[in-house]
């Protein structure tokens, strides 16, 4: 497997960060850079100077912009850090990227296949740095677990079945709801399902889905299945209406691998062999990943592994990969009968 391993990810020099968006989730990946002896946090940009100057006072982070372009054109940051809501991921990654700056960009990569091909296009033709921040690619265990299943431990894999649920009280005012900001289940939730069936099987050949839409014309409760041609399928389901957890299990001719907590950030998974009595429960000393900053940690690692290396995609998290996705994901919206004002999925 490719990739950093499990270190620190320090280097020959800082990584200079800038993070782009105040919210959350943002706030969380800030926290995780800030535990990285190699990473600094050097600049914030948000919508409104208010907002960055909160934000920067909260994390000590010395320059708070007021917008986005000006964070964007700041020659003392390496990478920006792209935390907006999916429907503003291509504006805000695209206005970085023409001012020659790397950028990590937050899932959904974009709202649909057009602009994610837009982003990678033009992250292409200029050479610079481009990533989906698919922190469960960069997760230890999982990249271990994918190295058993290429190994042979569970066979052939023929069956996935992955879920993200809980019970989300959103107004109608809620950006999961809101179509303008790409609302719904399948982009918010449904992409770590739909990228971790991948992960493991590639692109689907055959895309099915049965959904709930609000009154807002998005889904709140959304299933999933998907088929390849050597005969293996995918359940998967994502829901804000039903505690579901995250639980996953990856089935081969072999045995089968079960995720019982957090599938996108594990702390262990166990294998049962075909034939053996006894599970195997995997862990692995001394990495901490199964909570979204440790997680984030390790994406931030490789990230920072690929700059310096002068590499332009990360073998973790490849742009194909991520385009694969972001079909499947317009295909399961176009099942589903979800589009957004002024967005085709053609």
């Amino acid at each position: 497997m490719s990739g950093t391993g499990t270190g620190t990810g320090t280097g020959t020099r800082k990584i200079r960060w800038g993070i782009l968006a105040t919210g959350g989730i943002a706030a969380t990946f800030t926290e995780a850079l800030q535990s990285l002896p190699d990473a600094e946090v050097v600049a914030v940009g948000s919508r409104t100077e208010a907002g960055a100057k909160a934000f920067a006072e909260r994390y000590g982070i010395p320059r708070a912009y007021g917008s986005w372009a000006e964070l964007a054109a700041d020659d003392e940051v390496d990478v920006v850090y792209v935390a907006t809501p999916h429907s503003a991921h291509r504006e805000a990654a695209a206005l970085c990227l023409e001012a020659g700056r790397a950028v990590l960009c937050e899932k959904a990569f974009t709202i649909n296949t057009r602009e994610a091909t837009e982003l990678v296009e033009l992250a292409r033709s200029r050479g610079l740095f481009l990533m989906e921040a698919m922190w469960t690619y960069c997760n230890p265990l999982i990249r271990h677990m994918t190295g058993l299943i290429a190994d042979g431990a569970i066979g052939d894999v023929l069956h996935v079945s992955a879920h993200f649920g809980f019970v989300g009280d959103f107004g109608p005012e809620h950006r999961m709801r809101d179509p303008r900001q790409g609302g719904g289940a399948v982009l918010d939730l449904g992409v770590y399902p739909v990228s971790f069936a991948q992960l493991v099987l590639g692109e689907p050949d055959t895309v099915q889905a049965v959904a709930h839409l609000t009154p807002e014309a998005v889904d709140d409760n959304t299933a999933i299945v998907l088929g390849w041609q050597s005969g293996a399928v995918a359940a998967l389901s994502c829901t804000f209406t039903a505690e579901t957890g995250a639980p996953a299990m990856i089935s081969g001719t072999q045995g089968r691998i079960e995720i019982a907590g957090n599938f996108f950030c594990p702390d262990s998974f166990t294998v049962h062999g075909r034939g053996e009595q006894t599970p195997r429960t995997v862990r692995l000393a001394d990495v901490h990943s199964d909570t979204e900053r440790a997680t984030m940690r390790h994406e931030a690692i490789e990230v920072m592994r690929c700059l310096r290396a002068g590499e332009t995609e990360s073998p973790l998290v490849p742009l194909d990969g991520s385009l694969a996705v972001m079909r499947t994901l317009d295909r399961i919206r176009e099942r589903i009968g979800v589009r957004y004002a002024g967005v085709d999925l053609d």
